[in-house]
């Protein structure tokens, strides 16, 4: 198959050359007839005669045809009576008259010249009544061609995004199998179950019978849900590029109008096309635009146009009528909010949940990205999944063509590890501001304070390991610390002590070893807080409030309320001050403990401004427990040949998975 050649980009038509050339036209003719340099005066055949008779003429034009005339050109005394006025040189008055044929006229003429009465030239010219029938039927040229033109404008018909008689038309885009989307499932690496969901989906449409003959029938829809930049919308482009029936996308906010009707309308005009092209696909991207929940805040006002929408898309996908071979695919962010109508079988049948990639995934995720990057040898792709906690698949997409970027910034032909090192810190932290003016004693203060993470987080059982520590400003951060987080699904009361008590770390560090207190601990305070609020009031994990959970996984329930009273928000604040107070002086005994370390640490740091794991380990040691992923890695590079390892013990039945994984988060020291 030979490549599309490009096509040359030629001159488009529009319609108003067509109006440009009529008005050219019309100019032209009114020019042409009422030339300055010309006065005519169209008087009766008797006047006509006397102008002749006084010998005022000088020259006579016949006119022959079907309306024959006759014109006469006028010397100026005689002009000067016609016209009653002055005419300057080179000025022609001229009058003009009806004969009844050129015939009779030429034998007047003849007699005239016989009495002496005139003696100029005669001459014949055809008549042409062009120009006149130009002027009569042009003003209903121009209406005809003004009205069409609004007619295009009104129904969008002239490359408009649409008038008024198609706004109550769908937007949905059709794409087929020979489309612009090329995508298929081989180019959405991880999210192995979400795929597995919808390639079975694209099979019901390929053979539905294997299905039916055993009384099964073909699901009617089926919702992705995940955070932002996960796939869902690349899984939709898979199923596109897979599927061999026409593909409708479009989004929710496509329903929206500020015409009263006009959602509705477009639901029942987009299913219309789809059940004429049935078997066939909708996708709906953030379906949550259209599908909010209806009257849960009516104090607030309810946009009914919103509403009606919805009802319309309630009862297309499941009413009275029939909608066989018509798949419903849409994808949101927010199924807390979506109307639970909506997300009831036989509407939605299946709720897909599009999770952030864990280790493995995040592998693949990085092995389809660079297939088109030139890397180094010294490349590990384990290892970049390794420091990519917490990324999206858009994120991983970002972070290779960053590294890209930063490798051809410095001239070099491949993309080596360093740059990819390099884009991790960039995405996560910012961009280092080695410019930015600090004092020495701003310095010192900072890598006290980064040094202190660092010295507490190491002697920490379930604190995040260590990865890099810098005190060169990057982004809005005076310093920064990055940490490996567990990837865990459940997560003890421990884990958080320890988080809380490590990002504490820099402010007990402070107090400790400079005797004051800075603004630097200002993002490690938000934090902190957080948590421990989290883990007073959602998760239970207090002794003088155990079991208790005031969280709202809906958004919907208590509004602005509280749902406990004064009294028990007295002791959640004391819970929590409590917490803070624990582990903070926790992260000071930890300091006195390892003073040592610390300042040789924070000497470091100010010396080369940036230290790694293998500093802190050659200064403290090495770490004494060893952290899940390296547990994983080491699991899956064992040898086939080794014996069948000991089975994992149960973990404790839980009735709701968990996720409290962490990103890579940067210490903001700003």
């Amino acid at each position: 198959m030979e490549p599309k050649r490009p096509q040359k980009k030629g001159i488009k038509f529009s319609i108003f050359w067509m109006y440009a050339v009529i008005l050219l036209i019309l100019g032209g003719i009114y020019f042409a007839d009422n030339d300055n340099t010309v006065s005519k005066e169209n008087v009766e055949y008797n006047k006509f005669e006397q102008y002749v008779m006084s010998g005022g003429v000088t020259k006579i034009v016949v006119y022959t045809g079907e309306d024959p005339s006759a014109a006469a050109f006028l010397n100026d005394s005689l002009a000067k009576v016609v016209f009653k006025k002055q005419f300057s040189p080179g000025q022609q008055p001229i009058v003009t008259t009806n004969i009844p044929s050129a015939d009779s006229f030429q034998s007047k003429i003849d007699q005239w010249q016989q009495d002496g009465y005139f003696k100029g030239s005669v001459k014949y010219e055809k008549s042409s009544n062009i120009s006149s029938m130009i002027w009569s039927i042009a003003p209903f040229v121009l209406l005809i061609a003004f009205w069409f033109f609004i007619m295009k404008r009104m129904s969008g018909k002239d490359g408009g995004s649409g008038g008024v008689f198609s706004v109550g038309k769908s937007k949905a885009k059709i794409f087929d199998k020979d489309g612009p989307i090329q995508v298929t499932f081989k180019d959405v690496a991880g999210l192995s179950e979400a795929k597995t969901e919808v390639e079975e989906i694209v099979e019901f449409l390929k053979n539905p019978k294997r299905y039916t003959d055993l009384g099964g029938k073909i699901p009617k829809g089926a919702l992705l849900v995940g955070p932002p930049g996960t796939g869902k919308t690349l899984l939709a482009k898979a199923v596109a590029g897979e599927a061999n029936v026409p593909f409708f996308s479009m989004s929710g906010s496509d329903f929206v109008e500020m015409f009263v009707g006009v959602g509705a309308s477009r639901v029942r005009d987009l299913f219309r096309q789809a059940k004429e092209k049935a078997p066939c696909i909708v996708f709906i991207d953030e379906i949550d635009a259209v599908g909010r929940a209806r009257g849960k805040k009516p104090n607030m006002g309810a946009n009914d146009e919103r509403e009606n929408t919805l009802n319309q898309l309630l009862t297309e996908m499941d009413g009275f009528g029939s909608n066989s071979g018509v798949i419903i695919l849409a994808a949101t962010n927010r199924a807390d909010i979506l109307d639970k109508a909506l997300l009831r079988a036989g509407r939605f049948d299946r709720q897909i949940y599009v999770d952030l990639p864990d280790l493995n995934d995040r592998v693949a995720i990085f092995n389809v990205h660079l297939r088109n990057i030139k890397t180094d040898e010294s490349l590990d792709v384990e290892t970049l999944a390794r420091q990519t906690p917490g990324f999206s698949g858009a994120d991983i997409a970002n972070v290779c063509n960053e590294a890209a970027l930063i490798a051809a910034r410095h001239n070099k032909s491949s993309v080596q590890r360093q740059d990819f090192n390099d884009a991790v810190d960039r995405i996560i932290g910012g961009l280092e501001k080695r410019s930015k003016i600090t004092t020495d004693e701003e310095k010192r203060s900072i890598a006290i304070h980064e040094a202190g993470h660092a010295t507490v987080s190491w002697h920490l059982r379930y604190a995040s390991p260590l990865i890099k520590v810098t005190i060169v400003p990057r982004g809005k951060a005076l310093g920064a610390a990055w940490y490996l987080p567990e990837e865990r699904q459940i997560t003890p009361t421990e884990a958080l002590l320890d988080e809380m008590c490590s990002t504490l770390g820099g402010r007990a560090a402070e107090e400790l070893f400079l005797g004051h207190i800075s603004t630097g601990a200002a993002n490690d305070l938000e934090r902190v807080t957080k948590l421990a609020y989290a883990m007073v009031a959602y998760y239970g994990m207090s002794s003088k409030l155990p079991n208790l959970s005031y969280y709202d996984s809906t958004g919907q329930q208590y509004g602005l309320s509280k749902p406990y009273s004064e009294e028990r928000a007295k002791d959640i604040d004391a819970e929590v001050s409590r917490l803070i107070n624990e582990q903070y002086e926790r992260a000071k005994q930890i300091l006195k403990q390892y003073a040592s370390g610390h300042g040789e640490l924070a000497d470091t740091l100010i010396s080369r401004e940036v230290i790694f794991t293998e500093d802190v380990e050659r200064i403290f040691g090495p770490r004494q427990w060893k952290s899940r992923t390296d547990e994983i890695f080491a699991s899956q590079n064992e040898p086939k040949a080794l014996p069948t390892p000991p089975a994992i013990p149960a973990l404790p039945d839980v009735s709701e998975e968990t996720d409290n994984t962490p990103k890579a988060e940067s210490t903001d020291n700003d």
